[in-house]
């Protein structure tokens, strides 16, 4: 109870920070506003296992999205050199009901990336999309009376959401737009069974643009010198792992230094050396004489950040084990792990990343870290 009491309590404040983060796009005047509306189908896919395809073929997915967004049109090279991207909140529903797994709704900011050159007098615009929230009226895995969803075992869990989207408008108010991703619920391994809910929607909708006048940001503004310089990241990792189904959480988390170049106005690059350890060994195998390498794990790992704004950006990493702590339920030889993160200050950042072994989740890391800026070994004019 305690254990899904904090998964839940991380959960939503890990929405809220997302949140928070967006604000700022907000409360900004300089915006188009627009107002999404869409029909999605599609598939529920699975892990080739017998129980999730029997589960699949009940479930014929159908859901709506409702998302209220802004497109910042303040002319800074940060809006421009993402192209103008669009931010908001929506909320999402299935519309069938099944006893297996509820009816999946969510809550969640999205950030939506145009493709290729600005130009905002054409007719057809490409692009792709995220979202990240909170997934929740799920019914959750039982032994006795919910045996066969062995997708999900919380009734809260985090929703995400990518794809690509082609959109077409008709006036400078209405535009009509067709997407498709996969959208995946899951509590990142904090209680199993967590095979996580997948469906591959394919959306239908219509975008009304509530200022009714056509998007014009204006010419290329004036670029800042670009400063080359390394940075040194040091970051501290805290999650909730549960390894076997009917088994509590134990503490899961670690420490990573990273160093990162600065290669564009867009995005930093860089190495580093990530540590992780798993609490409860001794718990969970009391009859085994439990060694430092058996909780304790290395890597190496290569480290990119993608600049959204001054602030906000997104950490995308593949890191490679040095050594592996098997009784932490590394699976794999190497992972993966994408995330947002925040600067609280020029040197303090705070952030939310899920680490995964071949797209399957090890845990949900929660980030406080502290960045030290070296020399400016080169300056480029642009």
């Amino acid at each position: 109870m305690k254990s899904e009491i904090a998964m839940r309590l991380k959960l939503f404040l890990a929405v809220v920070y997302g949140f928070f983060g967006l604000m700022p796009f907000l409360v900004n005047a300089q915006s188009e506003k627009f107002i999404d509306i869409s029909y999605d189908r599609g598939p529920m896919i699975g892990n080739n296992k017998d129980w999730a395809d029997e589960l699949i073929d009940k479930i014929d997915y159908a859901g709506v999205d409702v998302r209220f967004g802004w497109r910042s049109n303040q002319n800074t090279y940060y809006n421009y050199i993402n192209r103008f991207p669009s931010y908001g909140l929506g909320f999402t529903s299935a519309l069938n009901y099944y006893s297996e797994i509820g009816r999946p709704m969510g809550i969640y900011a999205f950030g939506e990336f145009p493709f290729g050159k600005i130009n905002v007098d054409r007719k057809w615009n490409f692009s792709y999309y995220s979202q990240v929230g909170i997934g929740f009226n799920m019914n959750p895995y039982d032994a006795e009376t919910n045996p066969l969803n062995r997708f999900v075992s919380t009734a809260i869990n985090a929703h995400i959401h990518f794809g690509i989207k082609a959109a077409y408008r008709l006036t400078n108010s209405l535009e009509v737009f067709s997407s498709i991703g996969t959208k995946h619920y899951s509590n990142g391994s904090i209680k199993k069974p967590n095979a996580g809910v997948n469906f591959v929607p394919i959306a239908l909708g219509l975008r009304l643009n509530l200022d009714n006048q056509p998007f014009n940001p204006g010419s290329k503004p004036e670029f800042p010198p670009l400063e080359k310089r390394g940075f040194w990241n040091i970051a501290a990792y805290t999650g909730l792992k549960s390894y076997e189904i009917g088994e509590k959480a134990y503490f899961r988390g670690g420490v990573g230094v990273n160093y990162l170049w600065e290669i564009s106005y867009k995005y930093r690059g860089g190495i580093g050396i990530d540590w992780f350890y798993g609490a409860g060994a001794h718990e969970r195998f009391p009859d085994e004489n439990i060694s430092f390498t058996d909780v304790n794990s290395f890597a190496v790992v290569g480290s990119w950040e993608w600049k959204l704004t001054e602030k906000l950006y997104m950490p995308i990493a593949f890191g490679v084990y040095l050594s592996k702590a098997d009784l932490n339920q590394e699976i794999a030889g190497f992972y993966e792990r994408i995330g947002v993160r925040y600067r609280l200050t020029d040197h303090v950042f705070a952030g939310v990343q899920i680490k995964a072994h071949e797209a399957k989740a090890d845990f949900f890391e929660f980030t406080l870290g502290y960045t030290i800026p070296g020399k400016v070994r080169k300056i480029v004019n642009p």
